[in-house]
């Protein structure tokens, strides 16, 4: 089935890619709508990045096509398809200035040098650089190499910008940070960007959609929400929030549901019962656990516990760090209570 429409302003159909004997991946199909943030999310190995350099045209493809507006690049050269690319290493020039490296592609199209001054000037601004322009890369930052890089991809007027975890080398701090900008600055210019990243979080933060790989499939897409409340199989609920998996046969024991799928179930629907508050039909009975171990993340602790009557059943659950009260020890026995309405069946 056709994963694309006729409105798409990016078309990949059929996308076929080998190594020699190895197939990164066979039969790709998506489509992208002119100005969307897609994020291509998947563990290490899963063909993401290779995915993502064959749009670029740095890998040719074995098989498939690649539109963009209608016009047919498959087997185009990567300058000639107007697309550009941020990479996770920089690829600065060492001996060019900020300014030098930013109008480098400029002056290769041979623009006059009043052209490439203002673009130059206005792309710095919009990558908050201004007074960086004579300094050299390794006088920056790994932030402000990287806002570099950037600047000098979005100079050359893209219709397509590709992103290589650009941000993976960077410290917490500063990565929170610029993926802010970026998601910022691709809203302002419209610009269609598909983006590579092994972060759960990073890509639920910046995307518009996820495109979810494994093995070198698509194995769901949708927007951050669908990704993460609805997964499809059990790949998508283990990758994504910590989910719990339960068998069929803890199923019946813990809920009396009768079901020949695996259930899925997030941390934070399991709630630590509260003495005196009022729930809801869709929240379970209280059933008891005795907790294994936590741990303190912030603002959130997430505890390990099992349950009692149900054969190896160890479940994840977070809770919200209200107060030092919440923080229970190990042995400490508890009453849970589950949302009925968040429990989903997966495929295996």
């Amino acid at each position: 089935m056709n994963t694309y429409s006729k409105t798409d302003y990016v078309t990949v159909s059929n996308l076929t890619k080998r190594f020699g004997q190895n197939t990164v991946f066979e039969g790709i199909e998506f489509g992208i709508k002119q100005g969307e943030f897609v994020t291509l999310l998947g563990p290490s190995g899963c063909g993401k990045s290779t995915l993502l350099r064959s749009l670029a045209g740095l890998n040719p493809v074995d098989n498939g096509t690649i539109l963009v507006n209608g016009e047919d690049i498959t087997h185009q050269t990567p300058q000639e398809r107007g697309i550009g690319m941020v990479f996770q290493s920089y690829a600065l020039f060492p001996n060019m200035t900020v300014e030098a490296n930013i109008a480098f592609g400029l002056k290769m199209k041979k623009l006059d040098a009043n052209t490439i001054k203002k673009d130059v000037e206005k792309v710095i601004q919009l990558v908050d650089l201004s007074g960086k322009e004579a300094y050299y890369p390794h006088q920056l930052s790994g932030g402000q190499r990287q806002r570099v890089a950037l600047a000098r991809a979005l100079v050359v007027k893209p219709r397509i910008l590709l992103l290589d975890e650009p941000l993976s080398a960077l410290d917490a701090k500063i990565r929170k940070r610029l993926r802010q900008q970026i998601r910022d600055i691709q809203k302002e210019l419209n610009l269609t960007t598909v983006f590579v990243t092994h972060d759960q979080e990073e890509a639920m933060i910046m995307s518009d959609r996820i495109f979810l790989m494994n093995n070198g499939e698509i194995v769901q897409q949708g927007t951050p929400e669908q990704i993460y409340t609805q997964p499809e199989n059990e790949f998508v609920a283990g990758f994504m929030g910590h989910y719990n998996l339960m068998e069929a046969k803890q199923a019946k024991q813990l809920f009396n549901m009768d079901t020949q799928k695996k259930l899925a179930i997030r941390p934070e629907s399991i709630y630590v019962e509260e003495v005196g508050r009022h729930y809801p039909e869709h929240i379970s009975l209280p059933l008891k656990a005795t907790i294994q171990h936590q741990q303190l993340l912030g603002n959130v602790i997430r505890y390990r516990v099992a349950m009692e009557n149900c054969q190896d059943c160890h479940l994840t659950v977070d809770l919200l760090n209200r107060s030092s009260e919440r923080l229970l020890a190990n042995g400490h026995q508890l009453h849970l209570r589950f949302n009925l309405n968040e429990i989903q069946p997966v495929r295996a």
